[in-house]
């Protein structure tokens, strides 16, 4: 489940495409002669660096917007029913209770042996209960009938789902669909042909949370879309191959913007990843785009990665329910997330099936 720091972000903006082609490169007063004024497109050089990439990029663009099909209306909420109830005999976070946002803890989660034990049961048990999830997403399906099978398979499990409680949050897993970027509230509203969702899932296992959430496709999926959702996996990846013991976190994010500005995708900075352990959010904040936050890593050491990708712009608006957060503009995001535990040599995927 993504963090949003309270700190006001750093002011950002929609980046401009890798290769940014001039008018001034295709003007008449450069070329050479007295030719006359030409009828079509005619250029005087020699091979530019990039320009066959940049043609490439254009003509992609050019296609997309004569093939894209017609985009889903915006979002709108749905009915949202009262809190499922869990058996009094399964342990509750402390948090539980309270309405109150919890301040993040400024302590990193470091592991000794039993923890490490107890933190891959947490998170294997959220993977699977993401994955059985996943199996759910189709047209007419409600996130309302996800949340409820979610919830009863943790409970079942003996496990409480995180989110259920935490600051007021009336779930007990985040569903967020098309230009929702993350925390959306399970409701009423049937899921459509064309649809992405991300499911967000975080369950408390014997004192220890574990996290994670994917993107799925809905029924027949654009291919604008389903490239957005390819490429958000792939950024989570390439954040997760940097992460060893004594790396600096801000490799994290210089990874993840770098392969996502090769689609000209942006990456939003509003909500971040985050230590997690016996408690759900804590240091380090793990920025996904470029960054100077200062740290490195320590064996033993558990957090989340989990960018989000959008199609547009990166800035959000947030909904009067105080969660779920969607993009300005109406575009697409995406979002994947890991559990990972630093090593000596690397990082291990608590949470990957």
């Amino acid at each position: 489940m993504a963090f949003a720091p309270p700190l006001k972000p750093p002011a950002s903006h929609r980046r401009e495409p890798k290769f940014q082609l001039s008018r001034n490169l295709f003007s008449t007063q450069s070329l050479p002669g007295n030719y006359p004024k030409p009828s079509r497109l005619v250029v005087f050089s020699k091979r530019l660096r990039g320009f066959e990439e940049a043609m490439r990029v254009k003509r992609e663009r050019e296609v997309r917007t004569t093939t894209n099909p017609k985009r889903p209306p915006p979002l709108r909420r749905g009915r949202v029913s009262p809190c499922l109830p869990v058996p009094d005999h399964i342990p509750r976070p402390p948090y539980v209770g309270s309405s109150e946002l919890p301040d993040l803890a400024s302590q990193y989660q470091i592991h000794d042996s039993e923890g490490i034990v107890h933190m891959r049961a947490s998170c294997q048990l959220a993977a699977r209960v993401l994955n059985y999830a996943g199996t759910l997403v189709r047209p007419s399906v409600t996130t309302k009938e996800i949340d409820e099978a979610v919830h009863q398979m943790i409970i079942d499990s003996g496990a409480y789902p995180s989110p259920l409680g935490y600051g007021g949050f009336p779930k007990s897993v985040c569903t967020s669909v098309n230009e929702c970027m993350c925390h959306g509230i399970p409701d009423s509203r049937q899921l459509q042909d064309g649809d992405i969702i991300n499911i967000d899932v975080t369950v408390y296992l014997n004192g220890y949370h574990g996290d994670t959430s994917r993107t799925f496709l809905c029924g027949n999926v654009d291919n604008d879309l389903k490239r957005l959702v390819k490429v958000t996996e792939e950024c989570l990846a390439k954040g997760i191959a940097v992460c060893r013991d004594g790396a600096n976190f801000k490799k994290i994010g210089k990874k993840i913007s770098a392969y996502a500005e090769k689609y000209n995708y942006g990456v939003v900075e509003r909500f971040v990843g985050h230590g997690v352990g016996k408690v759900f959010h804590s240091e380090p904040i793990i920025y996904h785009h470029r960054n100077d936050y200062p740290g490195k890593m320590v064996e033993g050491l558990t957090f989340t990665i989990e960018p989000i990708l959008t199609m547009g712009s990166i800035e959000c608006e947030t909904w009067d329910d105080n969660w779920t957060a969607v993009t300005v503009d109406g575009s697409p995001a995406a979002q994947f997330e890991h559990t990972i535990l630093i090593t000596r040599t690397g990082a291990e995927i608590l949470t990957k099936c």
